[in-house]
């Protein structure tokens, strides 16, 4: 009953650490994706519209940096960060834009969306 109760408790704590180096590995993979759209974001050269008013790419990476990290607890993966923080003002609700040099104006949302699948197949 002993070599049972042994093997038992082993078992259940290689299990917990595969879970836990699991879990870290995910949440390093999440920031990486997360830091990659902040940088691209201010490496764009794009112009960053939000509110109705324009901004250099390198304060929309700041702006986007600073909301993150005052709630990156709530976010879970880059998806998140897209949907929850990146898209629209969290005071006005109107969704943030870029505009890019020889391309349409899109929303930041679509713009990050096609970042993040560019960074997930080189990754």
């Amino acid at each position: 009953m002993m070599a049972l109760s042994g093997k038992l408790l082993i078992n259940l704590l290689a299990a917990f650490m595969l879970t836990a180096f699991a879990t870290v590995t995910v949440a390093q993979d999440n920031d990486a994706e997360i830091e990659y759209l902040l940088t691209s974001v201010g490496r764009s050269n794009c112009v960053f519209i939000r509110n109705g008013t324009q901004h250099p790419a390198a304060n929309a990476e700041s702006h986007l940096r600073m909301k993150y990290e005052k709630t990156h607890r709530f976010i879970d993966n880059a998806d998140e960060f897209i949907d929850k923080l990146a898209s629209k003002s969290s005071w006005t609700g109107k969704p943030y834009a870029l505009a890019c040099t020889g391309a349409e104006v899109q929303t930041t949302k679509s713009w990050l969306l096609e970042r993040l699948a560019e960074y997930r197949t080189a990754n």
